[in-house]
């Protein structure tokens, strides 16, 4: 990955975080970016800080602007920004989560991929989202978590076919329950061992952004860990 530009959202997160580490011991020159995040939060001289708002689509262009304006081009979108909402079956679903579970999980990737796509059509690269294993295996009481993973991998595929002639890959992984400090707190009685490492997904990131990984696009990767 020497010499690619990669920008990463969500990047002080707790996969984002595994996520811009990899890319960072990969080689690679990363701009981690999150609503709050700092220079010093990854103490790299490849890394570069952009405090961004993603929710909207001038938010999005704007964080674009800005790496084309310092780098030029881009080469990987490793996004994994996303939110969770559960408890609710449809019925008992209000109107405010699910708005909030359009907006994190499919409005932000929209506004997202439509302000770098124009900029990573110049020369070709990777774009590659955290959906969720609930996108295609929805369960109960996530019914607006999962209708937002769903249309969110629609939209990732759609966006490989439409740009593959411009040497454009797309794709994005299915994981399920991460083993994140977040998720513990919030199921502190379940089996750990059986959620997926952050680093295994970081891990395959990076391979699906490497010449390993060109001939990969439009997929749609289930990574569930030993909960299968």
């Amino acid at each position: 990955m020497k010499g690619k530009i990669v920008l990463v959202t969500g990047a002080s997160g707790g996969l984002g975080a595994h996520v811009t580490q990899a890319f960072l011991e990969a080689g690679a020159s990363v701009v981690g970016t999150s609503r709050k995040i700092q220079q010093s939060a990854f103490p790299n001289p490849n890394f570069t800080a952009v405090a961004a708002e993603i929710s909207t689509g001038s938010g999005a262009k704007a964080l674009l602007d800005q790496v084309e304006s310092r780098f030029g081009r881009l080469d990987v979108l490793a996004h994994t920004v996303g939110g969770f909402a559960g408890g609710q079956t449809v019925a008992e679903t209000d109107d405010a989560t699910f708005q909030s579970m359009l907006d994190l999980n499919l409005n932000s990737t929209f506004y997202l991929l439509r302000a770098v796509l124009p900029l990573m059509r110049k020369t070709g690269g990777r774009i590659i989202a955290v959906g969720s294993r609930a996108a295609v295996e929805p369960g109960t009481s996530v019914g607006a978590y999962a209708a937002s993973k769903a249309a969110m991998v629609s939209l990732v595929k759609t966006v490989a076919a439409e740009n593959k002639e411009a040497g454009i890959s797309a794709n994005v992984l299915l994981p399920g329950t991460i083993d994140t400090a977040a998720n513990r707190k919030s199921m502190p009685d379940a089996d750990f061992s059986k959620w997926v490492p952050p680093t295994a997904i970081a891990q395959l990131m990076v391979w699906l952004a490497s010449d390993a990984g060109k001939e990969v696009n439009g997929a749609a990767i289930p990574i569930y860990g030993s909960n299968v």
